[in-house]
């Protein structure tokens, strides 16, 4: 699959701004910092299709993107674990979050990031879990993937598995928004989730 156009569809808080049910659906998930919002510009071919901050916790809202005139969708889900998010509004991402992952009828999966670089958070584990329970777990994304040798990449990869628990059929992609590789891996396997 290759991604020729992609634009904003709609910005939203609520199921009744969500646009109407049509395309599959691939939303993105994980920590606030790991690199979301580059790896989707990376994706789309787009320097500013995603918003990239050096502040952390900016995605407040779920974003759906239309990707190739409407044949696909891609949905920003808002980045989770940051500490300087207010609690009331950290509160209200869950449930926000929950509804759409749980009520989308038109998702097909979850595609999670984590950085490469550390160990997945609790939260991570949460999420992961969360998402195996409910059968929406897609491919897991390592992002930041040049800030690490090759020589450890294998080895990382491995400690993200442990830790999330994973199954040995279970795919963690090493991606790098900046040196731009692990893109082809990825987009292979968002064909075989539509």
């Amino acid at each position: 699959m290759q991604i020729n156009k992609a634009e904003l569809l709609a910005i939203t808080v609520k199921p009744e701004q969500y646009p109407k049910p049509g395309p599959p659906e691939i939303a993105f998930a994980g920590r606030s910092n790991v690199g979301k919002s580059s790896l989707l510009n990376l994706l789309t071919n787009q320097k500013k299709l995603a918003y990239v901050s050096g502040n952390p916790g900016k995605t407040r809202t779920i974003n759906f993107y239309s990707i190739n005139g409407g044949s696909l969708r891609i949905v920003d889900l808002p980045g989770y674990g940051y500490a300087r998010v207010s609690k009331s509004e950290s509160k209200k991402w869950g449930p926000m979050v929950e509804n759409y992952l749980e009520s989308r009828e038109t998702l097909r999966c979850v595609v999670m990031l984590v950085d490469i670089r550390h160990e997945p958070s609790k939260m991570d584990v949460q999420m992961y879990e969360y998402l195996s329970y409910n059968n929406l777990v897609g491919p897991v994304i390592a992002t930041k993937a040049d800030k690490v040798s090759r020589t450890v990449m294998p080895r990382h990869i491995k400690q993200i598995k442990d830790v999330l628990g994973m199954d040995e059929k279970d795919v963690v992609i090493p991606v790098s928004a900046l040196k731009k590789t692990g893109l082809s891996e990825l987009t292979e396997e968002i064909s075989r989730w539509i």
